[in-house]
């Protein structure tokens, strides 16, 4: 049995959390119970400034038996629709999906939270605990499945839509709605987006089949002073670390910045990583796009791998009529692990080339490749 008490709650959440509840409690989404399970409330703010009532589950999901279907790896997603090469785009976000999915009334009480001496429990599915998303994502997609839903892509209650015309793209997201709004879920239309040339999706933009670093994005991880702390030196690389494909040598470039968060070290900021962090700024300020991935005997696949002293990198390129260089389709990068870094540089050199090659394969499928390498 989980029982945990509630630990300080950011004092800046607690009067808008004290207007959610009653709200949800009018709406059916929580109401008041006697369980003796207890997880403390974890507020969380939301990209719109806006607050979150959640959980933490952390406890409960540590002994939750594990479910075989999971949710689509988000980067398997990017390569996909890379592959589209759309000119046309929609994307359909519900509104909150998971209240939308009723809770088992026997599986309630161990949800159960406690707000100013009042005990209360989710009747729909909560945010917090890990199997929430598998189910919201397989839920949608058996809705999307049994409506006949036009190609698309889900991420959870994310949706996108795409084609070469408008009306098109119009079309198709206007089924997809449809066909969400028949079995029972809610569609906000201020996040309906598109059809647009240029969208968002799953943190990226999109346009004409590329995926982009957003100028919001880069501006604000440019903007960010260094790291006076481990805390603040974690809460850099967190932000950074989602573009690492866009970055040659990642791994190397902010290999310092990792070594002032290690626990057994005490924070310290010098010269290596003042150095580290305003070279991997640089970089985001000037990455470039991936994709479109395209196919066909006209299309080369170069593959480019290296193993150097602190650890292994390898980019893809392809290769068009007419094109020298070509369009990059992605940057790897990581360091070396346990007896790696003592293999001789053949072994290294190989190493390289192998992983390179399984990564390479995940953009662009059994298409042939050049490898090159030193």
């Amino acid at each position: 049995m989980m029982h945990r008490q509630q630990y300080r709650t950011n004092q800046i959440a607690v009067i808008p959390i004290h207007k959610m509840i009653p709200e949800l409690k009018t709406q059916g989404v929580v109401s008041k119970t006697h369980s003796p399970f207890n997880s403390p409330i974890w507020p969380v703010r939301k990209s719109d400034r806006e607050w979150r009532l959640t959980v933490d589950y952390r406890a409960l999901n540590e002994v939750t038996p594990p479910l075989s279907a999971a949710v689509p790896d988000m980067l398997e997603l990017q390569y996909e629709l890379e592959s589209k090469s759309a000119k046309w785009y929609a994307t359909i976000d519900i509104a909150d999906a998971f209240f939308s999915i009723p809770l088992a009334a026997e599986c309630r009480p161990q949800f159960a939270f406690t707000w100013r001496g009042m005990q209360y429990t989710w009747n729909r599915l909560p945010q917090g605990w890990k199997h929430s998303p598998t189910i919201c994502h397989g839920l949608i997609q058996a809705a999307l499945e049994k409506g006949e839903a036009p190609e698309h892509l889900q991420y959870i209650d994310d949706i996108i839509a795409w084609g070469n015309m408008a009306m098109e793209v119009f079309e198709k997201g206007e089924k997809i709605s449809q066909i969400l709004l028949k079995a029972g879920f809610a569609i906000k239309q201020s996040k309906v987006k598109g059809p647009a040339r240029e969208i968002q999706f799953l943190g990226v933009k999109w346009q004409d089949g590329q995926r982009q670093i957003h100028t919001e994005v880069i501006n604000k991880i440019t903007a960010m002073p260094p790291p006076t702390s481990k805390k603040e030196t974690q809460a850099f690389l967190g932000a950074i670390g989602f573009w690492r494909m866009h970055i040659p040598e990642y791994s190397q470039i902010v290999s310092p910045l990792y070594l002032v968060t290690r626990k057994k070290n005490d924070f310290y900021w010098g010269p290596e990583q003042q150095q580290a962090f305003a070279q991997i700024k640089q970089e985001i300020a000037h990455a470039v796009a991936f994709g479109p991935v395209r196919t066909g005997p006209d299309v080369k696949n170069v593959l480019y791998s290296a193993a150097g002293n602190n650890g292994l990198s390898w980019s893809l390129w392809q290769k068009g009529p007419g094109e020298t260089r070509g369009r990059p389709l992605g940057f790897w990068s990581r360091s070396y692990r346990g007896s790696e870094a003592n293999y001789t540089p053949t072994e290294k050199e190989i190493l390289a080339a192998y992983e390179g090659v399984q990564a390479a394969s995940e953009v662009i499928g059994t298409e042939a490749q050049l490898l090159l390498a030193p």
